[in-house]
């Protein structure tokens, strides 16, 4: 009598359609940062790292009001924001003691800190996103962004001048923190 009670429930799910594969797990969030103003700017912003699916890292960076124009962002080496003119947080994080250069470089001649210049439009917003596995997060490694600062700068970056960029002032600065 109990095989026959079971027969119906094995026929029903074998006649079914194949169970939808499970969707890709959303980011986790894992360490973040909120940008303050500094040498006289009025920049306000933030961002954060998140952990992808595959393992990488992601960067979204955000920033609003803004003089409209390409502005230098670059990882500093200390969590110190604490100075008018940000110069507590250090020269570019550097760990793998490369020159500076552009982020990506097929040849890898770029600081780790190097994450690029940020298009503010005419609404003084702006958006710089990078993905990549040569980050980690809160993980207290040589690579570690946890305790590192993002400094937005007041002009470009050249991708030459050694070892800044020739970016100018910092305007922003945000002490990266594990959430």
């Amino acid at each position: 009598m109990r095989v026959r009670a079971l027969l119906p429930l094995v026929v029903v799910a074998a006649g079914c359609a194949a169970p939808e594969p499970a969707p890709e797990p959303a980011p986790v969030d894992v360490a973040g940062f909120t940008l303050e103003a500094r040498a006289g700017s009025t920049l306000r912003g933030g961002g954060v790292f998140s952990r992808l699916a595959d393992g990488r890292i992601r960067l979204v960076l955000e920033v609003e009001s803004v003089e409209p124009g390409l502005h230098a962002a670059h990882i500093h080496e200390h969590g110190d924001c604490s100075d008018p003119k940000a110069a507590s947080a250090g020269g570019h994080w550097n760990p793998t003691g490369k020159p500076h250069g552009k982020w990506g470089q097929a040849d890898g001649a770029f600081h780790l800190g190097d994450i690029g210049n940020i298009e503010v439009g005419p609404d003084g917003t702006g958006r710089l996103e990078i993905v990549t596995d040569l980050w980690t997060v809160g993980d207290g490694g040589p690579v570690d962004v946890v305790g590192r600062s993002i400094i937005v700068h007041a002009k470009p970056d050249d991708f030459t001048t050694q070892p800044t960029g020739d970016a100018g002032d910092r305007i922003g600065c945000g002490a990266i923190v594990a959430k």
